[in-house]
């Protein structure tokens, strides 16, 4: 039939089964067997399938009809020899495979079988082709129930291996076949461990895809090498014909991680993508470790390397040293600590390596790998310190980045060996940390840090104090200046980036314990003076503000008790600080102080608290005049959390202060934000205040307790109409899912106090929330909510929460399908 007629002719039939939708039977079916044909034999028919699932899936009485002909398409695929086979027709046998409504026993039974094999050698069908053979292999997982199928499978597979080396020059063919063998060989390596001469030609087969030049087609094959691997290591013996395989796959993979002749041609996306391949490429090695050893591994490797500088300078590239370094690299993490055979080879070599910046740069990096066996083997030490120490001087900067790698990872994993070589470092820091970009200066530090971690506790604390010195003396001499330093001279080692040196090394020491040694006992009055003095100058810096904190913030783990005397001075200059500027991270660093002191009755200490309070509380309000709260998230978080401290640590000074009623009011603004760790903090300051015991009923209750409660109502009677306004149309919007239960306890605790007060606002509170974000059903159901009855309170905002969520998904698909 001519092609131009089938679209007039499929609508004929659509409109027949429309009409005949109840009946009789037969003439369904025939009308169904002639739309599927129609569909398998119509190119410009693509969407068949979706076509009849719109015409007839959505009226309940013409559901039988789609389903007839589903049932039929595949039943008609398989048995109709007269169809001519298409791509669309492979395309619809595929999904019908993957859908289980053909089966791969079905299909050998038919036609199609042999002729997906055949479909590869045309160019038009060969992509589709490979698809339905794929899928016919996967399908075949459960060995014994298909292993009729699967004897007809595997000598098709091994017929297609000449076609690698005839198709070598198409690189989309050798993908195609690279497909078939990797899912051949991942679903069928149980049968290659059992009967490996007969199906070792698909993992030869495999290990020439692996070797293609292409690398966008050598992955496919990493899952197969990878999977065969973990079966073979539970086997007590390995075939010779698997362990050639795995020495092969090795030299491929460190072939493929040369760099290009002309690296530098290489654009930086196309850089980026090799290096990020390389580590990929590298997990493979791991697996050829895993079936070969990894001594035989690196010897092997080893070996590339001895035998490329065997040949002399002059007919050695870089690349042929770089890549077997870097596969050393890799297979670092399978290197056994106790291993006296290929490893110390390897550290031997490595000061006999070519001095080129990618050479050196990847041996480097084999020493931060290999610094656990280092630890083991700690005579290696001084040679490695000693080409670290090169490493800092070399004029390319990822060589420098990789020496300060390499020195962290050696301090962190032989700390107690290194414990001797401090000095040297210091004098390293002294004579050439200011030659260091700052990136790999920090990593020195960390290093150190390592190793006075590792010192008894007496000379840890004289290390610790002299490198601290060194730092703060170089901050102090800028704050003393008589003239301001620029932006650059603030930033660099003698100021922000020498707070970064102090902050990572706080970090990893972080503390002698409670009792600090003696070297300790005055620093931390010294170390004040120096940050006090910066802050004053300097403190409306940002990039100062936040570096300075963040030292803070360690110093105050660190010193513990020994910071009580600094520890008002340190909330004065905070408090003035935000004050001052409004950044937040002052407000973070008084909440920590709170936290680490609110304990202690000392007046002066206390009294820095309320002025903190105050001060801060009045700046949130002016912000809040000026901005929105959207506009303020990090200010209002870090208030709010301070709040939350002095809520549990200084009650008398949160609720007895004029501040009270600004705060509770800065607070509901911070229920605005539509981020959920301030939206959290917020939903719990207010569950405190509204729980607090002293709005329970207690006979004998502590004396502040009635004034604790008196400015507790004074602000609910006031602001409670618009806390509970917040509360529901948050509850409606955009808080978290999570937080619905301390909604629950904040309306309970109102139910029981406010009770007559939460009837008669609720009706008002209800008509302002948006109209989409609840049905005037669901707000009437919520309306039910009666004083002190904790279950229906809890109940009613559960199901208001459903019937919001539900009327908003229901928009939002509405809005998708429009």
């Amino acid at each position: 039939m001519d092609h131009k007629s089938l679209p007039a002719l499929r609508d004929t039939i659509m409109t027949a089964l429309e009409r005949y939708h109840a009946g009789p039977r037969n003439i369904i079916v025939q009308l169904c067997l002639s739309l599927a044909g129609i569909a398998l034999q119509m190119p410009s028919w693509p969407d068949a399938v979706q076509t009849m699932i719109d015409s007839f899936g959505r009226n309940p009485a013409t559901v039988p009809l789609l389903l007839q002909f589903l049932t039929l398409l595949p039943e008609e695929l398989n048995s109709n020899t007269k169809i001519p086979v298409t791509t669309q027709v492979f395309n619809c046998l595929r999904s019908w495979i993957i859908a289980g409504e053909v089966s791969s026993a079905s299909l050998a039974e038919t036609p199609l079988f042999a002729f997906s094999f055949e479909a590869l050698a045309s160019e038009e069908l060969f992509d589709a082709a490979v698809d339905v053979i794929c899928e016919v292999i996967h399908e075949t997982q459960e060995i014994d129930d298909n292993m009729a199928v699967i004897e007809l499978i595997v000598p098709r597979v091994i017929a297609l291996k000449p076609q690698l080396l005839k198709q070598h020059e198409d690189p989309e063919k050798i993908k195609g076949y690279a497909r078939i063998f990797a899912e051949a060989g991942e679903t069928y390596r149980l049968l290659l461990l059992q009967h490996t001469e007969t199906f070792f030609p698909i993992v030869e087969a495999i290990g020439e895809c692996s070797a293609y030049p292409d690398l966008d087609i050598v992955p496919i094959t990493f899952p197969f090498w990878m999977r065969l691997a973990q079966n073979i290591g539970k086997k007590s013996s390995v075939s010779p014909l698997f362990l050639d395989a795995y020495r092969n796959l090795m030299r491929v993979i460190i072939r493929h991680l040369h760099f290009p002749p002309d690296s530098d041609a290489l654009t930086g996306q196309e850089a980026d993508a090799f290096r990020s391949f390389r580590h990929v490429m590298g997990d493979t090695l791991k697996d050829c470790c895993f079936v070969l050893r990894t001594d035989t591994c690196l010897l092997a490797t080893y070996e590339l390397i001895t035998t490329a500088l065997s040949r002399g300078p002059e007919a050695l590239s870089w690349q042929e040293i770089e890549a077997p370094l870097f596969a050393m690299r890799s297979m670092g993490a399978e290197v056994d600590p106790n291993d006296h055979n290929a490893v110390p080879k390897i550290m031997d070599l490595i000061p006999s390596l070519p001095n080129h910046p990618r050479v050196r740069y990847a041996a480097l990096l084999i020493i931060s790998r290999y610094t656990e066996w280092i630890n083991m083997h700690p005579d290696y030490i001084r040679f490695q310190l000693q080409y670290i120490s090169t490493g800092f001087e070399d004029s390319d900067t990822e060589v420098s980045a990789a020496a300060g790698q390499a020195l962290k990872y050696l301090c962190q994993d032989c700390k107690q060996h290194l414990v001797d070589f401090l000095p040297t470092l210091h004098t390293f820091l002294s004579t050439t940390g200011s030659k260091l970009v700052q990136d790999d200066r920090r990593q020195v530090y960390e290093a150190i840090a390592h190793v006075i971690s590792a010192m008894p506790m007496e000379r840890a604390a004289e290390s610790l104090r002299t490198f601290s010195l060194d730092i703060l003396g170089q901050v102090h001499a800028i704050s003393t200046r008589q003239t301001v330093a620029a932006q650059d001279e603030i930033v660099n080692i003698n100021g922000i980036d020498g707070l970064e040196n102090l902050e990572i090394m706080l970090h990893v020491i972080r503390s002698f314990g409670e009792e600090l040694p003696a070297a300790c006992q005055n620093t931390c009055q010294q170390a004040w003076l120096v940050f006090d003095a910066f802050l004053s100058k300097y403190g409306s810096n940002y990039d100062v503000a936040e570096r300075t904190t963040r030292v803070l913030r360690h110093g105050i783990s660190f010193f513990g008790n020994v910071a009580l005397p600094v520890a008002s001075a340190v909330v004065e200059r905070m408090s003035l600080a935000f004050e001052a500027t409004g950044y937040a991270s002052y407000l973070w660093i008084a909440g920590k102080v709170i936290d680490a002191f609110g304990d202690e009755e000392e007046q002066t200490l206390r009294g820095s608290f309320r002025t903190l309070y105050e001060r801060s509380t009045a700046k949130v309000v002016s912000l809040l005049q000026v901005k929105s709260p959207s506009d303020l998230p990090d200010v209002l978080e870090d208030y709010v959390q301070m709040l939350l401290r002095l809520t549990d640590k200084g009650p008398d000074i949160f609720f007895q202060s004029s501040a009270f009623p600004l705060a509770f009011r800065a607070a509901m603004a911070a229920l605005t934000v539509v981020h959920s760790d301030i939206i959290f903090a917020a939903l719990d300051l207010f569950r405190v205040i509204l729980t607090h015991d002293c709005l329970s009923s207690n006979s004998h209750p502590p004396p502040k307790f009635p004034l604790y409660a008196a400015a507790i109502v004074a602000i609910f009677e006031k602001e409670g109409y618009e806390l509970v306004g917040y509360l529901l149309a948050g509850l409606m919007s955009d808080f978290p899912e999570d937080s619905t239960s301390t909604v629950v306890s904040i309306f309970r605790a109102i139910s029981f106090a406010w009770g007559v007060q939460l009837i008669s606002c609720l009706p008002a509170v209800l008509e302002q929330l948006p109209p989409a974000s609840a049905t005037n059903e669901a707000k009437s159901r919520f309306f039910a909510i009666g004083g002190r009855e904790y279950d229906k309170v809890k109940y009613a905002i559960l199901e208001l929460n459903r019937a919001s969520r539900k009327t908003r998904e229901r928009r939002r698909a509405a809005l998708v399908g429009s």
